[in-house]
């Protein structure tokens, strides 16, 4: 391949006070999946990953992250180096506007916590894109798959969505196998059922296919 690949995984954390934080449940499986498939035909592979509890690939760059922006700064600061640019993280769209430095008492029964808009990574690769650099990210739905994933391409200049339903059986988070549809803007393959480590292949191929 002797290709410089970025895969991004997992989710991220956004602090409400030293105690908690926003998430999701992602678990990074697809994301290191897609690394060690990436590194095992020979890319130069970064893995920018938010908290997982999965060992890494060997043979590739991990850069641990937390949050949102860490994520942001940690893919922007290396992306023009880039050949491929797989973003399968699972970032947080929304952060606590304010981080309360003690922990929150219970007081009331209820609270609001004011939230404002992260950085959208997918749309700045878009937007910055160098030429020649293939960008593909991910589309996790729950309706409307295509539909909202052919728009998400669309809207983010990318090459390339990979979607899935997380109400189809056997796909989403957490799980060890994938339901996937490989939507570019003149295709749109969906995969049958399989291991994340085949899927992860599947879209390396699909990548490389494209960009021959």
């Amino acid at each position: 391949l002797g290709r410089k690949v970025l895969v991004t995984a997992g989710p991220t954390q956004e602090a409400i006070d030293p105690v908690r934080y926003i998430t999701n449940h992602s678990s990074g499986k697809m994301g290191y999946a897609l690394a060690k498939a990436a590194m095992l035909r020979g890319a130069d592979v970064t893995l920018v990953s938010g908290p997982c509890a999965i060992e890494p690939p060997p043979f590739v760059k991990l850069v641990p992250v937390v949050t949102a922006k860490e994520m942001f700064d940690a893919v922007t600061s290396v992306s023009f180096e880039q050949d491929i640019i797989i973003k399968a993280a699972a970032v947080a769209d929304y952060r606590p506007a304010n981080v309360y430095e003690d922990k929150v008492k219970k007081h009331e029964e209820q609270m609001s916590i004011k939230l404002e808009k992260t950085d959208d990574i997918l749309g700045y690769l878009g937007e910055h894109r160098l030429p020649g650099q293939f960008l593909c990210g991910f589309s996790m739905e729950t309706e409307h798959m295509l539909e909202n994933s052919r728009a998400k391409l669309a809207k983010k200049n990318a090459d390339m969505i990979v979607a899935n339903n997380l109400k189809v059986a056997g796909a989403g988070f957490g799980t060890d196998t994938n339901v996937v549809t490989l939507i570019t803007a003149d295709d749109c393959r969906e995969l049958e059922i399989m291991s994340k480590a085949d899927v992860a292949s599947a879209i390396v191929s699909e990548i490389l296919k494209k960009m021959c």
